[in-house]
């Protein structure tokens, strides 16, 4: 168990958080969530050691052991994998270290013999005799085979280094475990793999994630820094959000009495708890659920971006056809006789592992890309607007402020008045406006472009990872503008929920070609794993 009391930390003049009082306790998982420079890994690191609160203490249950996703991917270059996932239980990796030193000694003293025999003892009480093949588990699980796990970190890829480190923390069963985005760089499997262990881990977990089917699938609470403050929320993400909105909601509306205000929050939790799933996190989380009052939920001060996509055309029924298309990228055939055709009111989810084949894709259909071969061809009645995965040309050397960059694509020449409005609702408010475009963060960058496509009115949207560098409220403002979209769109994202919620059909670019089904993401996956 970790007990955190009256922690407080500043950077400059600026406040993170004080006065924090809360307990993690064992048996449950905790999203930590805040906007983006809230502090969430910063209190990640307060709670692991590695920094110091300028007020108040952190406490562990003397005697347990706490784990950490390492964010240095080159800092066991040297290391054979295996060794590295070991090394998550710094005295278990000691004792072998200890005991292999002693029994390669020639001169082997009764010094030696007694020393080596308290280690061995040691090394049994710590379960040595199930390390190797406990690391070789969680290897496996998370798709490193075990043809690499005698090979050197140095000789891995980055992807594969990741889920060594996401090892490293799982091993051991720690008491205390603190991931910071650990699904980052994992594909689908993987992260199926790492929702069910923790699932069924029994000790603390604490995570920061942006990806919300997986703090939907692992938490049991939320723990919501805001206000400088952390309050623990039993339930997963879209409880506390749904949750959060119904608070702000009730907050505003007065005149409601509190009787019907209560008769709004029992019928809400009643309807989470019929959708909850069978996990041990689910069961437990309803348990705690229908203990929930009035006052356990509280509005949050997170701001959410307008986005909404209005076609100022009707789609026709002759969107695009696609034949034959293939293309080379430095020596790599990443589209090969790529085919189809998009029908009206479709929301294409592209997916596939190669990013490259995707994104080439995109560009094609945008046309920022020529085909080696092949011919595709858009509807008289289309009219398409284009998010580059890679934006920075549209910033690089620009002096601009906001509102005269956002003029660039306003069709009608609008007003300054309605591009700061429109730019408001996009959270740069007031003097934001007049920062220059180039020097806009990754998030800051992505909602320009939004507002960009939005200007246009375009019927047919292509969108090529959205929801790299936003934060889960812009996420959740644009997954729910793309919901209530009009037209057609193929767009590509990592986040699952995102896919799930939005896409009507799937179409998966492998090596063996393109694979098409008319169906949710989730349908698309249980086709797969059977």
């Amino acid at each position: 168990m970790i007990t955190v009391s009256n922690v407080g930390l500043r950077f400059a003049d600026r406040k993170l958080f004080e006065d924090v009082n809360i307990k993690f306790t064992p048996g449950n998982c905790y999203g930590l969530i805040g906007a983006n420079g809230a502090g969430k890994s910063t209190f990640l690191k307060i709670l692991s050691g590695e920094l110091e609160p300028q007020s108040g203490s952190v406490f562990m249950t003397p005697g347990e052991r706490l784990a950490v996703l390492k964010q240095n991917h080159f800092e066991y270059e040297e290391y054979e994998v295996l060794k590295v996932v070991i090394m998550g239980h710094t005295r278990l990796y000691e004792v072998m270290q200890e005991k292999d030193a002693i029994y390669m000694k020639e001169d082997f003293s009764d010094e030696d013999g007694m020393k080596a025999a308290e280690l061995e003892g040691e090394f049994a009480e710590l379960n040595g005799w199930e390390a190797e093949s406990e690391a070789a588990i969680l290897l496996k699980g998370l798709g490193i085979g075990e043809d690499i796990h005698y090979k050197k970190m140095s000789e891995l890829n980055g992807s594969d280094k990741v889920k060594v480190l996401l090892a490293q923390a799982l091993f051991g069963k720690p008491d205390v475990l603190l991931l910071d985005e650990p699904t980052n760089h994992l594909d689908i499997k993987a992260i199926q793999w790492l929702e069910e262990f923790l699932i069924n881990f029994e000790n603390t977990v604490i995570v920061v994630s942006h990806d919300r089917h997986f703090l939907n699938k692992v938490c049991t609470h939320i723990a919501d820094l805001d206000f400088g403050k952390i309050q623990i929320y039993v339930g997963n993400y879209d409880f506390w959000y749904e949750s959060s909105q119904l608070a702000q909601r009730m907050a505003q509306d007065t005149n409601k009495k509190k009787e019907e205000k209560i008769k709004e929050l029992q019928n809400f939790i009643a309807r989470f708890s019929a959708n909850a799933s069978k996990s041990k996190q689910a069961t437990s989380r309803k348990k705690l659920l229908d203990k929930i009052s009035l006052d356990d939920i509280r509005p949050s001060s997170r701001k959410y971006p307008y986005v909404g996509f209005s076609p100022e055309r009707e789609i026709g029924n002759d969107l695009l056809r696609v034949e034959n298309l293939s293309k080379t990228i430095d020596g790599e055939k990443v589209l090969d006789n790529v085919s189809f055709i998009m029908n009206k009111d479709d929301k294409i989810a592209l997916i596939g592992k190669n990013e490259a084949a995707k994104t080439a894709l995109f560009k094609i259909l945008a046309g920022e890309m020529e085909p080696d071969s092949g011919t595709f061809k858009w509807g008289v009645t289309t009219s398409q607007a284009y998010f580059p995965k890679d934006n920075s040309e549209f910033f690089e050397n620009s002096d601009m402020n906001l509102v005269d960059w956002l003029r660039q694509f306003s069709p009608n020449d609008q007003s300054e008045s309605f591009l700061r409005g429109f730019l408001g609702r996009m959270l740069f408010s007031g003097e934001e406006v007049n920062k220059k475009a180039s020097v806009l963060s990754g998030g800051e960058k992505v909602r320009c472009m939004l507002s960009k496509m939005m200007l246009s009115g375009s019927n047919v949207l292509l969108l090529d990872e959205p929801t790299n560098h936003l934060d889960l409220e812009s996420i959740t403002a644009l997954n729910n503008g793309l919901i209530a979209f009009k037209g057609s769109m193929i767009f590509s994202s990592h986040d699952h929920q995102f896919i799930e919620t939005i896409a009507n059909r799937i179409m998966e670019l492998t090596p063996d070609g393109l694979i098409d089904k008319q169906m949710t993401y989730d349908e698309y996956l249980e086709t797969v794993k059977a």
